[in-house]
């Protein structure tokens, strides 16, 4: 019988948050495939619709934790990927700055876009 390998270390704080994470992404995708296609039809989203969402504060926070929950869930699971694939050394070292870079480049302008749709001006 093959051998289980895992980067992950059972039990460990990363191993925890990708499976926290995992469960309330199963939450908010159904809540949002519940909200915009089958309470509003996708052809009836709009603009100024989406505007009036955001500008709810539970909604706006859900989305804003939705954007940071799916970044982190998203890369963690590439890198562990990869690590599970052989990757090792600086290549590792580099591989995981690039992703901490892209991923918080993500947040902010998904936070930025957040905030202008629900009308909030950072000053």
């Amino acid at each position: 019988m093959a051998e289980r390998y895992s980067s992950f270390s059972g039990g460990g704080r990363m191993w925890l948050l990708q499976r926290v994470t995992a469960a309330f992404l199963i939450f908010v995708l159904a809540f949002h495939f519940f909200q915009l296609h089958f309470v509003q039809h996708a052809a009836d989203i709009t603009f100024a619709g989406t505007q009036a969402r955001m500008e709810q504060p539970v909604y706006y926070a859900t989305m804003v934790l939705f954007l940071v929950t799916a970044t982190f869930h998203g890369v963690n699971g590439v890198y562990n990927a990869l690590i599970n694939q052989g990757l090792s050394g600086r290549l590792r070292s580099v591989v995981k700055w690039l992703l901490v870079i892209a991923s918080v480049a993500l947040i902010v302008q998904g936070i930025r876009v957040a905030n202008v749709m629900a009308g909030v001006q950072l000053t």
